[in-house]
This record gives structure tokens, C-alpha cells and sequence, in this order.
């Protein structure tokens, strides 16, 4: 999709135009996932992409040890506002306030939405944050590795309201990097099975679950980690953001990211998507 090492994308639609945020594997040192700034690109076609630079890092947390690396992000927008959700220290994670889908964003309240040590069950690695905004207007924040999390938020966004709870999911393979979609009135949530993964999903009639495991959406990508997003509707198309290994020089450490169409089947099944080299066409 694009030619910087860049990996984890959380991807949305936001004015009509694609914004993909990710971790930057480009800074980083080559033997560990330790960049301390998270870069974005937008595209109005998703095949020519602005490489919005680095849009957040973790200076701008305060409470930030600067001992653990920027990962997997999410960003979501409401009331014309646009809210930035950092994994920070790998046992936390802190939200900034932007105006524009590119920042700049600030830390909205100086201190952590979720830390391990705080907050009744936080789970042991509170990371890979994901936000849903219900039909409702309800928020909740998906997050955490080996057993999936989740919470209500508060309408700013910017505060927990309610206690996190344990996500069922029937299967049992959930390891991390979760997702939550919306189709046809169905919840989707997606997430990697493990160190290498495959991405697996499965749906519930609410978005607290209980889940019921459906199957793979994406097979094995060739390196340690899976971790992808869902566009549900963009120019009336449904796609699957996802990194790999597959740029020259690229591995475990240097990945990159890649976008390929995703499909359901008359029974709202998705079929397992086929990953490609180019990635998707022009979609004008």
C-alpha cells in the first residue's frame, strides 16, 4: 500500500477520505517494536496515498516512562472532534484530542484512561485500544492481550463508565489486536489468534457479546505478529487493512501495510480474504 515500515492499522473513514493509523516500524531499531511515534496516511482512492508524517508521540503523554514504544493505536471522531487512543508503556492507555483527523492532538485529560495498577481488571497488558461508537451514540473501548476487554465510555469519551469486563468469545483463541465492526445490524469482532495468527472473528446481536467464534478473515501474513482493521463502507465497498513482511528488507520487525477488498456472503458470513501483492484497484 505504501513504502514506509509502518504496521497496525487502524483504519477509518473520516470526510470521505481514509485515514490509516499505524505504529512506525521505520524509527524503530530493528530488533524490537520500540519507535516512540505513531504516523498516518490518508487516501481519497487507496491507491495514492499522503503520507501524513508523524502525527503523535510519546512526549506528549506526561505520565509516559518512555520506557515502552508507541503500538497499536485507534482514533475515532465525534461532535466534530477527533480522539487519539495510545497504548503508552505497555501497562496503560491515554487519550488525545485533535481537531482535524491529522492532529494536532494533546493529551485531553493529563492522566491514564486505563492503567494496569489502578483500574479493577485492567488485564495483565492494556493495549491494542479500539473504539466502537455505537448507533446510539454509546462508546465502548476494546483492549488487552490474552483475554479480550471492554468498557463503556463516558459521551466525552475521556472517562470509563463502568466497570471493564471480560469479553467471551466461544473458541478461546483470542490472543490480541482486537476489532469491533458493525454489519447489517450484526457486532464483528475480529482479533489475532497468537504469535505468528491468524485474524479470526465472531459475531453477537450486542456489542458486550457473548461472541460466537464464525471463523478466519485472514490467514497467516508470514511474520510473528496479525493485526488488521476493518473499513465497513467506503464508496460502497468494505476493506481489510492488515500489515506483512513483504516490503524488501521488511520482517518481523520493518512490516508494512496492505489493504485488500473484504466480502460477506448472503448469510453475513465473511469470506476469508485472499491477500494480494498490489492491493486493492483505484476506487474513484
Amino acid at each position: 500500500m505504501v513504502t514506509r515500515f509502518v504496521a497496525d492499522p487502524a483504519a477509518h473513514v473520516f470526510n470521505g477520505r481514509v485515514y490509516v493509523y499505524d505504529t512506525d516500524d521505520q524509527s524503530n531499531d530493528g530488533t524490537y517494536w520500540n519507535s516512540t511515534v505513531w504516523h498516518a496516511f490518508s487516501s481519497d482512492n487507496l491507491v495514492d496515498w499522503t503520507d501524513e508524517g508523524t502525527i503523535l508521540t510519546l512526549q506528549a503523554f506526561a505520565y509516559a516512562s518512555g520506557k515502552w514504544a508507541a503500538w497499536a493505536p485507534d482514533v475515532v471522531s465525534k461532535d466534530g472532534k477527533y480522539y487519539f487512543f495510545a497504548p503508552i508503556d505497555r501497562w496503560q492507555i491515554g487519550v488525545a484530542v485533535g481537531d482535524s483527523p491529522t492532529g494536532p492532538f494533546t493529551d485531553a485529560i493529563g492522566a491514564p484512561l486505563i492503567q494496569k495498577d489502578r483500574d479493577v481488571n485492567a488485564g495483565d497488558e492494556p493495549i491494542d485500544p479500539a473504539v466502537l461508537i455505537d448507533d446510539d451514540g454509546q462508546a465502548y473501548l476494546y483492549f488487552g492481550t490474552r483475554v479480550p476487554k471492554v468498557v463503556k465510555l463516558t459521551a466525552d469519551l475521556l472517562h470509563l463508565d463502568g466497570p471493564i469486563i471480560d469479553m467471551s468469545v466461544s473458541g478461546n483463541n483470542y490472543a490480541e489486536a482486537p476489532w469491533m465492526g458493525k454489519h447489517n445490524g450484526t457486532y464483528y469482532f475480529s482479533y489475532s489468534t497468537g504469535w505468528p495468527g491468524q485474524i479470526a472473528y465472531g459475531t453477537s446481536a450486542s456489542p458486550l457479546g457473548p461472541f460466537v467464534y464464525q471463523g478466519i478473515v485472514l490467514d497467516y501474513v508470514g511474520i510473528s505478529t496479525n493485526h488488521a482493521s476493518v473499513v465497513e463502507d467506503f464508496k460502497g465497498k468494505s476493506y481489510l487493512f492488515y500489515h506483512n513482511g513483504k516490503l524488501p528488507g521488511g520482517g518481523d520487525y520493518r512490516r508494512s501495510i496492505n489493504v485488500d477488498e473484504l466480502h460477506y456472503d448472503a448469510n453475513g458470513a465473511i469470506t476469508q480474504v485472499v491477500q494480494t501483492t498490489q492491493g486493492v484497484a483505484c476506487v474513484p
